[in-house]
């Protein structure tokens, strides 16, 4: 997920967002500001982290305007700090009072995601292990949290149910084993697509490498076990821990030397990044 895809598919889902908190207008605003007026606010981070999303908070205000102009001292990716004036919006008091909480939810949800990857990502670093986000995302904010996740260091992970072939319990479960999966993925996917199985022991594991799958998912199986599956694996398939990963047990994985490391909690538990819209005035 690049800043390029995130435009061209951000618009739809940020309007449906501001129809969301605005069915048919916005009341306090409308009975405090009658008619157009020229004003100006900062935003201001509460919080030391990693800035992301800027181009969504800037668009939510060119949708509600587009004259609106809003500038920014820092780009996605860059770190923050409690008190800084990272950036200044101009345009219609309305308008700035209209978009505030649509703004700052998106900024603050992806700069939160951006900040906790990146704390992750930097336990990781001198190792060969990717770090990888999941689908566990939030519903239609899929496309804005990958995303972030690519600015605080991570690596998407598939994106969806058509862009990968994961077989997972249920899977395995509905084909009747895990040599039946692998064999059944094989026979209706495309050549060009890897089959990824998950395997929580090292009985499946070996199933799993007899029968060919690319990659191997060892889920919420034993430090011992992990490093002993990375020898079974080694020049037969890829290998990619996943299992209640977060950032407080995230080091006991390091030494593992698994080619990828899932986390869910890089989206579904990530903290917010704390910032503001303040000292509106006109100009």
């Amino acid at each position: 997920m690049n800043e390029i895809t995130m435009r061209m598919n951000m618009d739809h889902l940020i309007l449906s967002a501001l129809q969301e908190d605005i069915t048919s207008e916005d009341i306090t605003t409308n009975s405090v500001m009658r008619e157009y007026c020229l004003g100006e606010v900062e935003l201001i981070c509460k919080q030391d982290g990693v800035i992301a999303g800027l181009d969504v908070f800037k668009r939510v205000f060119e949708l509600l305007d587009e004259k609106t102009e809003v500038t920014f001292t820092c780009k996605d990716g860059d770190k923050v700090k409690n008190g800084e004036k990272i950036g200044l919006i101009r345009g219609d008091i309305r308008v700035l009072l209209s978009g505030e909480r649509t703004a700052l939810n998106y900024l603050q949800r992806m700069s939160g995601i951006a900040s906790y990857t990146r704390n992750i990502a930097d336990l990781l670093e001198g190792s060969n292990t990717k770090l990888l986000d999941t689908r566990k995302t939030t519903p239609n904010m899929r496309i804005f949290e990958k995303y972030a996740v690519k600015v605080g260091g991570g690596y998407n992970h598939r994106y969806n149910l058509s862009d990968g072939i994961l077989l997972k319990d249920n899977h395995i479960g509905a084909a009747g084993g895990v040599k039946e999966a692998v064999r059944m993925a094989k026979e209706y996917a495309p050549f060009v697509r890897k089959i990824e199985i998950e395997v929580e022991n090292l009985d499946m594991l070996k199933e799993a490498l007899e029968a060919g799958a690319d990659i191997i998912m060892l889920d919420n199986m034993s430090v011992e076990d992990m490093k002993e599956a990375v020898k079974l694996a080694k020049g037969k398939a890829e290998t990619e821990c996943s299992g209640n990963v977060t950032r407080e047990n995230v080091a006991r994985l390091v030494d593992i030397g698994v080619d990828y490391i899932s986390s869910g909690a890089l989206t579904h538990s990530s903290p917010i990044l704390d910032l503001s819209l303040k000292n509106l005035h006109a100009v």
